[in-house]
């Protein structure tokens, strides 16, 4: 395959200096180092109104249509939040909400989650998993959540911590490598091998050396 693999990743903050912005160019270049084309979505250079269920979409502004334009020509997709009041951004759930299956669906996903707390990111990043679900996206079981982002950085944007740095690598790594598996069809060989499958392998042998 000689087309590049395009992993876009959407940063939830519009904080200057915001340490998700930061982890996220970081899983990116993870991406980048395994052979992917990479993009970053800066929601503070999108005009997005709030999405308000109108059926009339030729009124949103032209920054809608970029915005699902880039998405839905990227074959992975990183999600970057910080974590608000135990729950991922108000403006990243905006951005989901004016995408849809056009967008999303079939893709692969990869998970973010950046907090000022001790306690980490891990219930946005749980709701996360289940808006891709909805999305009928491909969420990789592989997630990354920063704790006490103030300490982990330093004033370039790097992590300090050198065993962090490598996991948000590689976040940006299988999100890359799953996404091209999935579009040699390797994910529709294992699709066709699941359906035939039988509901419980091996179960009747293990029963029967029970008795």
């Amino acid at each position: 395959m000689n087309d590049k693999i395009i992993i876009t990743g959407i940063c939830g903050s519009l904080r200057e200096g915001s340490y998700t912005r930061m982890a996220l160019n970081i899983a990116l270049m993870g991406a980048k180092d395994a052979g992917a084309k990479i993009n970053l979505i800066d929601l503070r250079k999108y005009d997005l109104p709030l999405m308000d269920g109108r059926r009339d979409e030729e009124t949103f502004p032209e920054d809608v249509f970029r915005l699902r334009d880039e998405v839905q020509k990227s074959d992975g997709i990183i999600l970057g939040t910080p974590e608000y009041h135990g729950g991922y951004s108000g403006v990243l759930k905006n951005a989901l909400d004016l995408m849809g299956f056009d967008e999303f669906q079939g893709k692969m996903i990869g998970l973010l989650g950046v907090a000022g707390g001790s306690m980490g990111a891990a219930n946005s990043l749980n709701s996360l998993q289940t808006v891709g679900r909805n999305l009928r996206a491909w969420v990789v079981p592989f997630q990354v959540s920063i704790a006490s982002a103030f300490e982990e950085f330093d004033k370039e944007g790097n992590l300090k911590n050198r065993v962090l740095e490598q996991r948000v690598k590689q976040l940006g790594e299988k999100v890359t490598r799953f996404a091209y598996l999935h579009k040699i069809g390797k994910s529709e060989e294992f699709l066709n091998a699941w359906q035939v499958a039988p509901v419980n392998p091996g179960g009747e042998r293990r029963s029967k050396e029970g008795k």
